[in-house]
């Protein structure tokens, strides 16, 4: 009897694993054969692992009270499957047998947990290894992205099959190895379909598909799966029309196939083929229609999806969910509302779309209606329901709303979700509550670069240019990297203070520090905030930087410049404003006006009046303005 045990070449990780004092190597002629009922229970126990219920197969495991080697090694391979290494290891220690594919297992399993020590460990010390044991290794270090080790191992190898060859050439092509891996191919005195596939599959998802085809061509027996990768090539590569005409050449379809068409025909937009092929394919399936209806929707053809799902079996609460998102996408609310009435059956996800689309299409208080009726139906709210509600408050002129929600929040518990409190915070701020907005805040358990966003820009928006900027300061204290919008809540607060020398410094903080590139809205704190200290030359020298960094100007720019000429009388620079925002939007009454006051200012009245007399050639009117105004909780 030969038992292993550690020795010197074996990692120090690998002895903490195993114990190999422990019993005899090989054994096959006791338990294993003596006991003939432990089949269906080591069945069970298979099955139980591959569906995740490891709780329950470690219940039969325990209660059984015989087990052979069959039924542990089952256990083991099991909790490797499942991601649970150390109860895998547990287990192994306490095995009364074990047998080689034992420790076929036991490495499989440490490789596909990255425990690459590991297993080599356990490789070497093996008494006796068969070609599982080599190809697990090989397989083991190519998944691990230790191409050298594994070509290693490949040529050590006493005995190769067909699946070494495969592994490595798997392994090349994951890799990108395409050469070496043509080479290998070639030297294979076998192959298998297996072996060509992998070829073709690696080349067409490189989008090298004339070396994809010509392997194809050659393939001398080709199966549906070798099919369906040429297939999925010319799909990903766009090549739609070549797919179809494969598809059509195709001796045998299977359910991959026809999904594979339909997909490149819907996202190349050929969707009346897509429409024909749906009908003509045998076997029908609700996620393929979705597919469709979704390539119509995306397209504007809310209606035509619609009118196509209602003659289909085949459709789900997803397909009419998606029907409901289109309408409220082209603003066809009736229609949306109309089809949740006739829904047969609903979920929460439909309803978290009515919410979030009555919100966004200015249907606010019919969103909340909707969220009633979602509890008295017997829904519960999840963070999405809860977000949309207060998206909906924060566009709200009232803030009894927004605190309604909040009070939902808290009954539900969601209000640890980031992104509730996220919304939350947001709601606050743009109601105009900004102490309420920073104690929701501070009381998040942990922030992202939306939460900071929030408070930022919400402090930035109504004037409170300090806080903004001590809790953008806030945040370069953490790990949280600020974006393009943060940028346009400090810019903008430094704008509305007069801070110019801190919006210079964090403009080109955020250029050369942050690497963000600025968009027209970065540009427009700096105009503005320039224009407004009177440094008109500066700002005009920002609009220049802006065309070399290859950015239109934009009339809100122009617009900003306009602006700072009126204030500090520039008429000069004024006027060249005033034309290019001109230019782009000819009906802006508000521009033609400033114009003809800043020329009475300066005494220029006939040139005032040529402006007005403009006004009226193009038929321009001023715009009344209008508010909203709370008083005693009502509007």
């Amino acid at each position: 009897m030969f038992i292993p045990k550690p020795t010197p070449t074996l990692p120090i990780k690998l002895a903490r694993h195993l114990s190999f004092s422990a019993p005899t190597f090989f054994k096959t002629n006791q338990t294993s054969t003596t006991v003939s009922n432990l089949k269906p229970h080591n069945y069970k126990i298979s099955n139980l692992m591959k569906n995740g219920l490891i709780r329950e197969a470690q219940n039969l495991f325990d209660k059984m009270p015989r087990k052979n080697v069959v039924t542990w090694n089952t256990m083991i391979r099991g909790y490797f499957l499942n991601g649970f290494l150390s109860k895998a290891l547990a287990l192994f220690h306490q095995m009364p047998e074990r047998d080689i594919f034992t420790y076929n297992t036991l490495i499989s399993g440490l490789m596909l947990g990255h425990d690459v020590e590991g297993a080599r460990g356990v490789f070497e010390g093996m008494a006796c290894r068969d070609v599982v044991t080599w190809n697990a290794m090989l397989g083991g270090y190519f998944m691990n992205g230790m191409l050298e080790e594994g070509l290693k191992v490949f040529e050590e190898m006493p005995g190769k099959n067909v699946i070494s060859w495969n592994l490595v050439i798997e392994g090349l092509v994951k890799c990108e190895k395409f050469d070496l891996a043509q080479e290998y191919f070639k030297r294979m005195s076998y192959r298998d379909v297996a072996s060509w596939t992998v070829m073709i599959s690696g080349l067409a998802k490189a989008g090298r598909m004339a070396e994809a085809c010509k392997f194809f061509e050659e393939m001398p027996v080709k199966d549906v799966r070798a099919w369906n990768v040429m297939l999925e090539g010319y799909v990903g590569f766009d090549c739609v029309d070549k797919a179809e005409i494969l598809f059509q050449e195709m001796p045998e379809k299977d359910l991959d196939s026809w999904k594979l068409l339909l997909s490149g025909l819907v996202t190349s937009g050929r969707l009346v083929d897509a429409l024909r092929y749906f009908m003509e394919m045998p076997m029908k399936c609700c996620k393929t229609l979705n597919s469709i209806l979704l390539g119509l929707i995306r397209n504007g053809l809310v209606k035509e999806a619609h009118a196509f799902l209602e003659k289909q079996p085949y459709n789900d609460v997803v397909s009419w969910t998606n029907i409901i998102v289109g309408y409220f996408e082209v603003g066809e609310v009736r229609s949306a509302i109309k089809v949740f009435k006739l829904m047969p059956i609903q979920d929460v996800t439909v309803w978290n779309a009515m919410i979030s689309g009555l919100g966004e299409t200015d249907y606010g208080e019919e969103g909340f209606k909707i969220f009633i009726r979602m509890k008295e139906s017997g829904f519960s709210p999840d963070e999405v329901t809860l977000t949309s509600l207060l998206t909906i408050s924060s566009n709200l002129p009232s803030l009894d709303l927004g605190k309604q929600s909040h009070a939902q929040v808290v009954k539900s518990g969601l209000n640890n979700f980031t992104a509730v409190s996220n919304a939350l915070v947001t709601m606050y701020e743009r109601c105009g509550d900004l102490h309420s907005a920073l104690l929701e805040f501070f009381s998040m358990p942990s922030h992202d670069v939306i939460s900071w966003n929030s408070i930022i820009c919400g402090f930035a928006h109504h004037g409170n240019a300090e806080k903004a900027l001590e809790m953008f300061e806030l945040m370069r204290l953490t790990d949280i990297k600020p974006n393009q919008i943060t940028f346009i809540g400090v810019l903008s607060a430094c704008s509305h203070a007069g801070l110019v020398d801190q919006g210079k410094y964090y403009f080109d903080y955020m250029k050369n520090k942050c690497f963000l590139e600025p968009t027209t809205e970065h540009y427009t704190c700096i105009v503005d905030l320039l224009g407004r200290f009177g440094l008109i030359d500066e700002a005009m020298s920002f609009l220049n930087q802006m065309r070399a960094d290859g950015i239109e100007v934009p009339a809100s720019v122009w617009g900003a410049v306009l602006g700072a000429c009126r204030i500090h009388h520039n008429i000069e620079v004024g006027v060249i404003a005033a034309e290019r925002v001109l230019e782009i939007e000819p009906h802006n009454s508000g521009v033609y006006l400033i114009l003809a006051e800043m020329y009475l200012s300066c005494g220029r009245r006939e040139d005032a009046e040529s402006i007005r007399a403009r006004m009226e050639e193009k038929g321009v009117r001023k715009q009344h303005g209008c508010s909203w105004v709370e008083a005693n909780n009502s509007g």
